[in-house]
């Protein structure tokens, strides 16, 4: 059963939509290539294959205004001069700044951004001396899949491993509907066809290829009949032959010695060391259609042809149903306790137990597995910043080399995106602010060329962050100098600041250090945006700077901001929560040995001062205050450590975490709220926030009383119908 046209056709659309921002990101960093290595033709034939194929996918879609320019750039491409031309790298980074705003106007429904100047820019390679179709050198055609002249190392490994494990090879020819709309995206479809039936080991031709969109060849690893790969393969409108031939692999003996090959050439890759020089980034990915990963412990990993794009809500949607089955476990878990109290004995116990027991199993094996679907490499985010950090220096006259490792680590879609701003701002103060110009660099010694890194790595369960540069540094003395000035301190108060206290005073809002405002910096708008950003996201920022010799922001990140490990407390009989990964240690003590310095509650514990937060008032009356016994738990904020006073302890506990709306509950001090099996909700604190706090009142006595972080019982009915009801 084949969908309608009209859903076909938005199915494509969409599917077009996405793949044009992964072109632009590619057009982006060939041109980066290009600028890098001018003159080199092979970069050049790639712009040019990028544009073709945007070119062909968006007038497929009816996007005239974006064929048509892209069609007059390929155009230009194709000029024997266009590979000479001085300004090419130019005007491909400019071509793709226009191609993305235009898309932004088809997505969006905006007004389309003027093209007169990448038209002017595109002209300057039509005119240049000279300038006349390239012709003369003979590509030869690619070669058909089944041909082993064709195969790559990997391919040649994949198809020798298929073989011993006794799967049939099959030659698999499909030509692509002539009417067709979107031939590119069909060739997808096809793809999607193929890999359903068999391992797809070899794929032709490039997708970047013309021919592309004429046909798809492929060798394929299966056990399925002839006929029935035929009837898989044919689409209506989208493949109109399809063509399918039975392979003979060669001998085993050949097998043996491809699979040698590959693995020496394999071998041979992983002793080459990579040069990192210039702007450093993961080399351009081949097509999807051409990686294949080589069989490790008889088993062949998943293909990239088997990957599904999802929408994220659908999985944000199956999380929040795990999250409900949590709450759903702590329920039966506290009905089995009350069942074992007042029946004791009860033989049925051990087998509720153990039903609960493997429940529990299972349920955290489903969260991990949810969780996992939602991590993604921090590389769909350090991609960007390459092109970001050449035209911000550019901006400022700065020579800047940028520097990426860690792309690999995993991380939370949604905080990866909700980071993005953060690091853009990080990134382009550490060119303006950072890195000095090229003559101050060469008269203090240094290298005319700054270097930026950007590095991310795990650290238990969080991921951090590190955006690093060797510029100047951070002075102290002028962040003291300039938030007096700026009336945010006095003269008497800036003395007596640390120097971690003094950088804290860079994500107040409306401070900034630029003595002019430019493009880039001086309007006094950033840091504190990225600091509650963080703060929204339970993260942290953490700053270290030397005088002359650079300074790292040092992002701390959770992995996932849906469920998290909890320790529970009481204070004033109500139940609150703060991730059980900030608590070092648990200690006891007495009121008497509570001390007052400077307005601020402290604790002497094993020779370390323990700054105190406190919150809700002292219980006892004045004079029996001094006997009274405080749990305290040693909590870490940043790189800092504080003391927080309970009442007492309710435990450890794996907590669903439900947003709150500002008509529900309207702080900065609480994430969010769960709901236990017994009904009691918990609200969890901001830590980051509840310390801002404290520092910002210095009263001993006013705790976080009037923050509205303590709430009266109608108060918390009302939180507790909103989170069960899912409203929250």
């Amino acid at each position: 059963m084949t969908n309608p046209p009209d859903e076909r056709g938005a199915e494509l659309r969409e599917l077009f939509f996405e793949t044009a921002q992964e072109l632009l990101q590619a057009l982006n960093e060939e041109s980066l290539k290009l600028e890098n290595h001018p003159g080199d033709e092979e970069i050049v034939r790639s712009i040019r294959r990028t544009v073709h194929t945007l070119k062909g996918d968006s007038a497929a879609c009816g996007l005239r205004e974006l064929s048509e320019l892209a069609h007059q750039f390929e155009d230009a491409l194709s000029l024997e001069s266009a590979a000479t031309h001085g300004a090419l790298a130019e005007i491909a980074f400019t071509a793709a700044d226009v191609f993305a705003e235009m898309l932004g106007a088809y997505h969006g429904g905006g007004p389309m951004p003027a093209t007169e100047g990448l038209r002017q820019r595109i002209n300057e390679l039509t005119a240049a001396p000279g300038a006349k179709k390239t012709r003369g050198r003979k590509r030869n055609p690619e070669a058909a899949p089944h041909s082993n002249k064709n195969w790559t190392e990997a391919e040649k490994r994949a198809i020798a491993h298929a073989k011993s494990a006794g799967l049939g090879l099959y030659g698999i020819v499909v030509k692509i509907d002539p009417h067709c709309a979107m031939p590119i995206a069909a060739r997808q479809l096809i793809h999607n066809a193929v890999a359903q039936i068999g391992q797809v080991l070899v794929v032709r031709p490039d997708a970047k290829s013309p021919a592309a969109a004429k046909q798809v060849e492929f060798v394929l690893a299966s056990t399925q009949s002839e006929e029935h790969m035929v009837a898989k393969c044919h689409i209506p409108t989208i493949a109109s032959e399809v063509g399918v031939s039975r392979i003979h692999a060669p001998s085993r003996s050949k097998e043996v010695d491809l699979a040698r090959e590959a693995a020496a050439a394999s071998s041979r890759a992983s002793a080459s060391p990579e040069s990192a020089s210039g702007i450093t980034a993961n080399p351009h990915p081949a097509p999807p259609e051409a990686q294949v990963s080589a069989p490790e412990s008889g088993m062949m990993q998943a293909s990239p042809e088997n990957i599904l794009r999802v929408e994220a809500g659908r999985i944000d949607n199956v999380l929040n149903l795990v999250g409900e089955l949590i709450i759903g476990k702590s329920m039966l878990q506290q009905a089995l306790n009350e069942f074992g109290k007042r029946y004791p004995k009860e033989l049925l116990r051990g087998k509720f137990a153990d039903a609960m027991a493997f429940q529990a199993r299972v349920l955290n094996d489903l969260q991990r597995s949810v969780m996992k679907i939602r991590m993604v490499p921090v590389d769909q985010l350090f991609r960007r910043f390459p092109r970001m950090v050449r035209d911000v220096a550019r901006q400022c006259g700065r020579e800047v080399d940028l520097e990426l490792s860690g792309q690999e680590t995993d991380l939370d879609k949604g905080i990866l995106d909700a980071i993005a701003e953060p690091l853009t701002h990080l990134v382009r103060n550490a060119v303006s602010h950072g890195i000095e110009p090229a003559e101050q660099r060469r008269a203090q010694g240094k290298s005319p060329r700054g270097k930026i890194r950007l590095h991310a790595y795990h650290q238990g369960n969080q991921v951090v962050v590190e955006i690093s540069d060797d510029g100047r540094g951070i002075d102290a003395q002028k962040i003291r100098s300039k938030a007096i000035d700026l009336g945010m301190t006095t003269a008497e108060e800036a003395s007596r600041l640390s120097e971690a206290e003094t950088l804290d005073l860079i994500f107040r809002p409306g401070f900034s250090t630029a003595e002019e405002v430019t493009e880039v910096s001086g309007r006094g708008v950033g840091m504190d945006v990225v600091q509650s950003v963080l703060q929204r996201l339970k993260a942290t920022i953490h700053v270290e700077t030397h005088l002359g010799q650079g300074t790292t922001f040092r992002l701390k990140l959770p992995l996932t901001l849906a469920i998290i490990k909890a320790l529970m407390f009481w204070v004033e009989q109500r139940l609150y929560a703060i991730p059980l990964n900030a608590v070092s240690q648990i200690a006891r003590t007495r009121e008497s040995e509570v001390h007052q310095v400077d307005n601020y509650e402290v604790l002497q514990l094993r020779n370390q001062v323990l700054p105190l937060l406190r919150l809700g008032r002292p219980s006892a009356p004045d004079a029996d205050r001094k006997l009274c016994k405080l749990f305290v738990l040693v909590i870490t904020v940043g790189e800092k450590k504080y003391g927080l006073i309970v009442d007492a302890l309710e435990g450890e506990e794996e907590l669903v975490i439900k947003g709150l709306d500002d008509q529900t509950f309207s702080t900065d001090l609480v994430n969010g709220a769960s709901i236990l099996g017994d009904g009691k909700v918990v609200l969890i604190l901001n830590l980051p926030a509840v310390v801002e706090h404290v520092a910002r009142t210095r009263s001993r006595d006013a705790g976080l009383m009037n923050s509205g972080l303590l709430l009266n019982h109608a108060d918390r009915e009302r939180l507790a119908m909103s989170v069960a009801g899912g409203q929250a």
